[in-house]
């Protein structure tokens, strides 16, 4: 797929429905020549919409108007380039968790967590968190996560969460007022509920921070899952984050990972972590794939605002 193409999808397939000035701002960029001449001098893995859009927005850029953005790109490449060069799209959305609930909460418990990609932490914290189910909450904590959910088997309690641990080649810091900013850059334009969340639950890991680990997905796993309390169900799970990593790591990850005791839970695009016989997802939205132990269980929305069960 080349860039422009991968614009024009993220606008159709990902921010339609979510984020008007995204879908208005991507579409625009794949259809600009200048722009689309900038993105090819980065690395592959730094050309995406979310990282540029993000890093733009963390600089004070605009992004509600295509017009104003192209200009303050081009104006204003250097910087942007260097932000995008050491930043990493670290969507840390804890509404997630919504759609983790119901196999974390099946498992025996109690767990001992470890997220793959944790960024700063915040999806590690499943057990604190309030969710609602249409007319259905479980949970008394903040923040309150919403997901609209299509024959899942809904828990009926929380996880009971001994032990949590991140790995992450950057992990970012709660504690760290730029770091935060950087989570709030990459939220989008009009999602005012997602910052709300973000504060509450960045207030609730502050108060206990998890371990997080600078480290390799494949060469540092082993190490931090020796840590984990032996009488605790280890879970390893990750959401959105293999496509970030080459193929051939990505295969070794998912062997080593196999191997460990306990269980792993993933939430990855489908073209990601491929499986034959998959029925096809709810409408034309970029769905995400929910599986346990590699055996897929449902279609999932990217943010946790949806999960259609058919395993």
């Amino acid at each position: 797929m080349t860039i422009s193409e991968s614009y024009a999808a993220f606008g159709v397939r990902e921010a339609r429905g979510e984020s008007p000035a995204y879908e208005r701002l991507s579409l625009a960029v794949s259809r600009d020549d200048e722009l689309l001449a900038l993105l090819r001098t980065l690395p592959p893995a730094k050309q995406q919409p979310n990282l540029l859009f993000g890093v733009v927005r963390s600089l004070g850029g605009p992004v509600e108007d295509p017009a104003a953005f192209h200009e303050y790109a081009l104006g204003n490449w250097p910087s942007i380039e260097a932000g995008i060069l050491v930043r990493a799209t670290q969507t840390n959305e804890v509404g997630r968790c919504a759609v983790l609930l119901p196999v974390l909460a099946a498992l025996p418990q109690p767990l001992a967590l470890i997220e793959v990609g944790a960024s700063a932490g915040l999806c590690l914290y499943p057990d604190r968190y309030a969710y609602r189910y249409g007319d259905r909450v479980l949970g008394t904590g903040e923040p309150l996560l919403d997901c609209a959910a299509t024959g899942a088997p809904l828990p009926t309690d929380l996880p009971e969460v001994v032990w949590r641990a991140g790995l992450d080649l950057n992990p970012l810091d709660v504690t760290d007022p730029a770091d935060v900013g950087w989570l709030d850059s990459l939220i989008w334009p009009e999602q005012t509920h997602r910052r709300d969340r973000l504060r509450a639950a960045v207030a609730v890991a502050a108060a206990q921070p998890p371990i997080l680990v600078r480290g390799d997905l494949v060469d540092d796993l082993p190490a931090l899952a020796a840590r984990a309390p032996a009488d605790a169900t280890l879970v390893v799970f990750h959401t959105s984050v293999l496509y970030q990593v080459p193929k051939p790591r990505r295969e070794a990850f998912v062997e080593l990972v196999r191997a460990l005791p306990g269980h792993w839970v993933s939430n990855e695009a489908s073209d990601v972590l491929p499986h034959d016989g998959l029925p096809e997802p709810p409408g034309e939205a970029r769905h995400n794939l929910l599986a346990l132990d590699g055996r897929p269980l449902a279609w999932t929305r990217a943010h946790g605002q949806a999960m259609t069960w058919f395993g």
